[in-house]
């Protein structure tokens, strides 16, 4: 079959066209540009793209064309396949009818972490020869695609994203998953452009959790306390988890990690299940909410498939983690610069968290763009002037939605002003090359440097390593 994907390069788009390679069928794709890393992964798997929003992109003729949630309703290449006939879907009814029917579904849901829990559930499940398959909004470390068809009765581990699924079909993508399994790892109000309010973001999963099947199996973060009502409203099992020290409003988790040391770029940490000790796990990385991350990718697999904690525990410290999440992209003149994804407000904080955890010594130096359809907007301008704490100096770059109204718009200098009042150091360069240049001033070798967007942050990354390497040699930071 020759499939056509009109946004091919999304991250979930990309996953598909790769998948749908592995299956066998020919697969072409377009899209306006095509950055890594999901560009090189689409070269590799054999894809052929197609520059531009173009009704030429479909010929010859393709059995089936799917439009990702990217494209508006008067996309030219979209109108160009509806109104000629030919047969299209969105992204998620493809995922159900080609790769979902026949095998457990493991759907990893919520506002954070889903990307590393399903990346790392897809590993363990792996480790312990379950074969999964898996679509991951991301690309993991410990494999070669962000997708794989796996074995054909095996799991198949999706990311569960809640936005909605094309012009067409104004749905959340993860209610077309067939979840058997679920982790809930959190929900808090996102996508304020799809969920106008708290309860409408909320409804998503409640409908999440209700398609679970009797025999099914929910896995939530106590800490949450959305997600405990969503729990107890399961007619399914459910485990719930936590950290040692999280607020559970009274609930006891079932899965309880209790933290140990952070050293040598990892932290160990203690697993109960239901009271008994499971083992000792050591996770690459720093931070609370990864160890809740690896917490529900236990839990899931060894609910989920049966697998034994103690071989989970063993193989947990081969995790490689994901690309854009703490992730170290390069050290210049002693400097190290991390790339990660946050860009709401809580994933800003524990990111920070970890990193100081991570690199105690030094400046952490944190720049931050907004750019998604909640960030850019002024719903959690509150929020943002907490979130920073754990960072010595912030550079808040311009609204990477100038389109959004000015009204409605996140104020960068007044996010900085609050920080600043707030006994921080804080400033809102007017322009990515200004914020590279003050990282070029402010940082000092054994200093740290994270970059903060769920874009490209108009190069800022590659510019930033730059910039350090082609400065004079300065001192250590002191």
């Amino acid at each position: 079959m020759h499939v056509h994907l009109i946004g091919v390069c999304g991250t979930g788009m990309g996953a598909l066209a790769c998948l749908l390679r592995e299956a066998g069928h020919r697969v072409t794709g377009s899209d306006t540009a095509f950055h890594p890393p999901v560009a090189p992964a689409l070269a590799l798997a054999g894809v052929e793209t197609k520059p531009g929003w173009d009704p030429a992109n479909l010929e010859p003729a393709p059995d089936l064309v799917v439009v990702g949630n990217v494209c508006r309703k008067d996309n030219p290449e979209a109108r160009s396949a509806i109104e000629r006939g030919l047969r299209y879907a969105s992204f998620p009814a493809v995922l159900e009818a080609l790769f979902l029917k026949d095998r457990p579904s493991f759907v990893v849901a919520g506002t954070h972490g889903k990307t590393t829990t399903a990346s790392l559930l897809a590993y363990l499940l792996f480790r312990v020869g379950r074969d999964p398959g898996m679509l991951i909004g991301g690309l993991p470390g410990n494999f070669d695609a962000s997708a794989r068809l796996g074995g054909a009765r095996a799991p198949f581990v999706v990311e569960g994203d809640e936005y909605d699924s094309a012009f067409f079909e104004k749905t959340p993508k993860f209610w077309r998953y067939r979840p058997w399994a679920v982790a809930i790892t959190s929900v808090e109000h996102d996508h304020v452009d799809i969920y106008p309010t708290a309860e409408a973001y909320r409804a998503a999963f409640a409908e999440l959790v209700r398609r679970i099947p009797d025999d099914g199996l929910l896995v939530g973060w106590a800490g949450d306390p959305t997600v405990r009502e969503l729990a107890a409203g399961a007619r399914c099992r459910v485990r719930l988890y936590a950290v040692d020290g999280d607020d559970c409003g009274g609930e006891s988790p079932v899965w309880l990690a209790a933290l140990g040391p952070t050293t040598g770029g990892t932290t160990a940490f203690d697993v109960f299940g239901a009271g008994t000790f499971c083992g000792r796990g050591v996770l690459p990385g720093a931070g609370r909410h990864n160890v809740r991350n690896a917490l529900a990718a236990l839990a899931l697999a060894s609910e989920g498939v049966g697998a034994p904690v103690g071989h989970l525990l063993d193989v947990l410290g081969g995790f490689k983690g994901v690309r854009r999440r703490q992730e170290l992209i390069g050290v210049a003149d002693g400097v190290r610069v991390y790339d990660d994804f946050a860009h709401h407000p809580t994933a800003v904080a524990e990111t920070l968290r970890g990193l100081r955890a991570l690199h105690p010594h030094g400046k952490l130096i944190a720049a931050f763009e907004p750019r998604s359809a909640t960030a850019s907007r002024a719903t959690h301008q509150a929020q943002y002037a907490g979130a920073f704490r754990a960072a010595d100096h912030v550079l808040v770059a311009p609204v990477g939605r100038p389109e959004i109204r000015a009204d409605e718009r996140l104020d960068v200098h007044a996010l900085a002003d609050a920080i600043v009042a707030a006994g921080g150091r804080a400033e809102a360069p007017a322009s990515v090359d200004a914020l590279v240049a003050r990282i070029a001033e402010l940082a000092d070798p054994g200093d740290t440097v994270v970059l903060m967007s769920n874009g490209t942050f108009g190069g800022a990354h590659a510019a930033a390593l730059e910039a350090l390497a082609a400065r004079p040699p300065r001192p250590p930071s002191r």
